[in-house]
């Protein structure tokens, strides 16, 4: 399965891009590029059932109270969120372009699933469980602070 979405004129935006009824499985990729505002609070990227399933909640943040800027990642479950886990070194900055690489996939032997995230151009990596052993996201939500160009899944 391959889906893209390529937004040619600088003008135009997405400030909200919500996809159901997708089909990614483990071993697909999801790749994400955009500018994240120069005025940017926060912008989220979500994976999971629907909106109450979230596998990942991509969710960086430029002031947070605790700790600045900071990435943070969670899961959500029949509409309740589990722990946060937090990543001090947030290397998406304001009023930069990025490229966010989400590979779905499963890890040998030991069959746990979980979500490997590539930040480019530094190649930072992330990685976060799939808590939820989802075994197939079907819904995609981008939004916030962050103007998307393009959105491929591969």
């Amino acid at each position: 399965m391959s889906l893209s979405l390529i937004c040619a004129s600088p003008i135009f935006f997405f400030q909200e891009l919500e996809l159901k009824n997708v089909n990614l499985r483990p071993g697909d990729k999801l790749k994400v590029k955009g500018e994240i505002l120069h005025d940017a609070e926060r912008f989220q990227i979500d994976l999971g059932l629907d909106s109450e399933d979230l596998a990942l909640h991509f969710n960086p943040h430029y002031h947070d109270d605790a700790d600045g800027a900071v990435l943070v990642c969670n899961s959500k479950t029949a509409g309740c969120w589990g722990d946060e886990k937090r990543e001090i070194h947030n290397l998406l900055l304001r009023g930069s372009e990025v490229k966010v690489r989400k590979c779905f996939k499963g890890k040998l032997f030991t069959k746990i699933k979980c979500f490997l995230f590539q930040i480019l151009p530094d190649g930072q990596e992330m990685q976060f469980p799939n808590r939820a052993d989802m075994d197939v996201i079907t819904y995609i939500r981008a939004a916030g602070d962050f103007k998307l160009t393009s959105f491929k899944i591969c």
